[in-house]
């Protein structure tokens, strides 16, 4: 039975990325189990901090939840044309310590949600390095964006969209075959 970690980039309450990771747990096929993680009470990476303190309980739980998933399924926003800084900074942080031997070789995969008409191509684009860069399996499976996410999403976040969510069935479903 797949399990995998699924984690939002975004911090804001009603954000377009955590509703899409909340319709992927909900669309995930039989068997199939979406964990959702959360960066919120993740600091800001402090060296000084680490070396006086160790890893913060956030980044330790996040930690073990990868190190007990089979995949990650990272939901990005797209801030600036590029990752957005809280994200990568959670993904810096549960890479110390043992941190980087649960990323590598494990398989994930990127999709996201953007006001804009692109969707979040250029973000999930920008973070192939870095997951390069943490010897993890990117999933050749495709990439899911919904751009002019407003148009898709209630005011408190939810997804709305009945074409997205075809689309997202479709994607986690594959995702999962994968696993």
């Amino acid at each position: 039975m797949p399990s995998i970690l699924g984690l939002s980039g975004s911090l804001r309450e009603a954000s377009y990325n955590s509703g899409l990771l909340r319709a992927a747990a909900d669309a995930a096929p039989d068997g199939t189990t979406i964990q959702i993680g959360s960066i919120r009470d993740v600091p800001l990476y402090d060296g000084d901090l680490e070396k006086a303190e160790g890893l913060p309980a956030a980044v330790r739980r996040l930690q073990d939840q990868l190190d007990s998933a089979d995949a990650l399924l990272l939901v990005t926003p797209e801030y600036n044309k590029s990752i957005p800084g809280v994200f990568k900074n959670a993904i810096d942080w549960m890479s110390r310590g043992d941190g980087l031997k649960i990323f590598t070789g494990k398989q994930v995969a990127l999709m996201g949600a953007s006001i804009s008409g692109f969707g979040t191509v250029l973000s999930q684009n920008a973070w192939l390095p870095v997951l390069r860069g943490l010897k993890m399996q990117v999933w050749a499976g495709g990439q899911l964006t919904v751009s002019r996410a407003a148009e898709k999403f209630s005011d408190d976040g939810s997804l709305t969209d009945d074409d997205t969510r075809e689309q997202l069935r479709k994607f986690v479903a594959d995702f999962s075959d994968s696993l």
